[in-house]
């Protein structure tokens, strides 16, 4: 389920100049713990940003009463700011203001110690220590500004009065407190890349003159684009994912802020490396994000490209590599780009087709490959209609390679399943052409009296009995042909394993039951069962023969052709034009 944001308030941008009142960090959280990284760091950035607006990250409170706040987040920040302010009116400008005041609930001297930390006080205990080591590394920042100590100093005062904010949030009433921290702070994150983008891009156009107008139609478009990305089919399509996320607007905006190479997304690496964009210019960012969202609907809208992307993101491919493909490219060569990545994916001839093998753990992801694609193409290349391939539903199901007729129940283990396989293939009975109804009784008879106490003994009995009727040629191949793509489609696998080690007779009956039911069966594993690929002259509805076996194959072939590996020549050539 998505998860839903309790941060349901508004936020801002508000300078650190004006920040007033007094803060309460509360006993729930763990106290200061900023080291000399992070505090340089913060120095750094702000002395770096020269002139711009710099937003730090953010501060989230809640009202105790006239100007006094309960700090849930964002105590490391506002503790180091507090920090610098002390240390710039003490030695450069002793009429800076700083108007707040921080207690730490669990420290009572907190508010005198943070007014001047000492090596001392820093004995007291382990927040006085870290406050004093983050005090001693702002006083060696200035320091290392020589001559230019006190001009550093009021630059600093300048920058944290005008132009560094915070994005503010002032929680709800109603809202737990306790909650939002551990939401905040355990990886159940509500406060996300999304809504501090989200946040910043709004404050930044308001805060310009004659943009208000500009702003609201940007939390129009916003709403608009996160709606649009939360069709389950356009989502399953870009993603392979059929879940839904907090925000899916995050898909556009992690892609802009660049790929990371396999690594790990760092916790706010995205509003981090884009807000330096959208403080420059707001409405340049904003109407990259429009742009990407463009792109996205007209790939949905293009049955050409959806099913080509599709097939790429269901077997592996990322979202930002799509795009990436796509930068400056015309349809027609992002086209051929996608022809590519599709014949790279398979790297399979006609010959290695059909020596792939089921009994190779290696080349089960190929097959299942090449069996997707020709499900993909198969509903791609019917121009003339308006049917799509569900990616929502392959991302959906549990898909497996299910052999199209078993060779036999070996597999069985259990009584459970040896009493399942019994009973699909009695049930089966009465639609086989050449089973005489006397036959069939017997038969059924015989199945109900060994199911009342069966054995291992009589279920391979019996399965031996039943054999002739459903596979009449005796299996009419060699065991490795069973193991090959003529004899393998895709399907559900949360089909219990009695199904999956059944004669052909047995699977095509289930199949139609789940077709008729609403089941989602791509459409070459129904084919298959409804013998579309079969010849008239060698239609038999009840058994696999090695002629549709051979049907299948070709249709296969024919159907990822134009993605098969030719000569060496050919992939050079391919290769080239790319």
């Amino acid at each position: 389920m998505a998860q839903t944001s309790v941060l349901n308030g508004a936020f801002e941008g508000r300078v650190v100049g004006l920040i007033s009142g007094d803060f309460v960090v509360p006993g729930y959280q763990r106290g200061y713990r900023w080291g000399r990284p992070e505090v340089r760091r913060l120095l750094e950035d702000i002395q770096a940003s020269e002139g711009a607006t710099y937003y730090l990250q953010p501060i989230v409170v809640k009202r105790l009463g006239d100007n006094r706040w309960e700090l849930v987040d964002g105590q490391q920040r506002l503790t180091t700011l507090f920090l610098i302010l002390q240390l710039i009116r003490q030695n450069a400008l002793p009429s800076a203001e700083v108007q707040y005041q921080l207690q730490y609930d669990t420290r009572p001297r907190s508010a005198e110690f943070l007014q001047a930390p000492s090596a001392h006080g820093a004995t007291e205990n382990i927040d006085f220590f870290h406050i004093f080591q983050a005090w001693e590394c702002i006083e060696e920042w200035f320091e290392k500004q020589g001559p230019g100590k006190t001009l550093a100093a009021i630059n600093l005062y300048k920058a944290l009065s005008e132009r560094v904010k915070v994005i503010w949030y002032e929680a709800p009433e109603y809202v737990s407190s306790t909650d939002l921290f551990t939401r905040l702070n355990v990886g159940k994150i509500p406060l996300t890349d999304a809504e501090l983008i989200k946040a910043l891009v709004l404050s930044r156009s308001q805060d310009l003159a004659d943009q208000t107008d500009r702003a609201q139609a940007m939390a129009a478009e916003w709403d608009v684009i996160e709606r649009d990305l939360r069709t389950p089919e356009l989502w399953a399509f870009l993603t392979g994912n059929p879940r839904p996320e907090a925000t899916h607007i995050s898909l556009l905006l992690d892609t802009l802020a660049g790929d990371l190479k396999g690594h790990e997304r760092q916790p706010f690496h995205t509003f981090e490396t884009l807000r330096h964009q959208i403080v420059d210019d707001a409405d340049e960012f904003w109407n990259k994000v429009v742009d990407l969202h463009s792109l996205v609907l007209g790939w949905f809208e293009d049955r050409n490209l959806f099913h080509k992307i599709g097939y790429l993101v269901a077997t592996g491919s990322r979202f930002e590599d799509i795009v990436d493909l796509a930068k400056g490219s015309k349809k027609s060569e992002f086209d051929a780009k996608l022809n590519y990545q599709i014949r790279n994916r398979l790297r399979l001839s006609v010959e290695d087709l059909r020596e792939l093998s089921y009994e190779s753990p290696n080349e089960r992801q190929r097959l299942s490959a090449a069996l997707l694609l020709m499900n993909v193409e198969t509903v791609r290349k019917q121009t003339n209609s308006t049917e799509r391939y569900s990616f929502r539903a392959h991302a959906t199901g549990q898909w497996s390679l299910e052999h199209i007729h078993a060779q036999n129940a070996e597999e069985l283990r259990t009584v459970q399943q040896w009493l399942e396989w019994l009973r699909l293939h009695r049930d089966a009975l009465s639609s086989l052409p050449n089973v005489q109804q006397v036959d069939r009784l017997v038969l059924e008879e015989r199945i109900n009296e060994a199911m009342t106490d069966l054995t291992e003994e009589k279920f391979l009995e019996l399965e031996l009995e039943l054999a002739p009727y459903f596979v009449p040629d005796g299996g009419g191949t060699a065991e490795s042909d069973v193991h090959s793509i003529a004899n393998l489609a895709l399907l559900d696998s949360r089909d219990n394993s009695a199904l999956s080690n059944s004669w052909f007779e047995v699977k095509r009956l289930e199949v139609l039951k789940r077709d008729r039911g609403g089941s989602y069966i791509p459409v070459c594993t129904r084919n298959v069962f409804l013998k579309y690929y079969t010849g008239e002259r060698a239609q038999q509805v009840h058994y696999w023969s090695m002629q549709d076996r051979e049907a299948y194959f070709n249709a296969v072939e024919r159907e990822i052709g134009p993605y098969l590996l030719g000569d060496a020549a050919e992939v050079s050539r391919q290769e080239e034009n790319l």
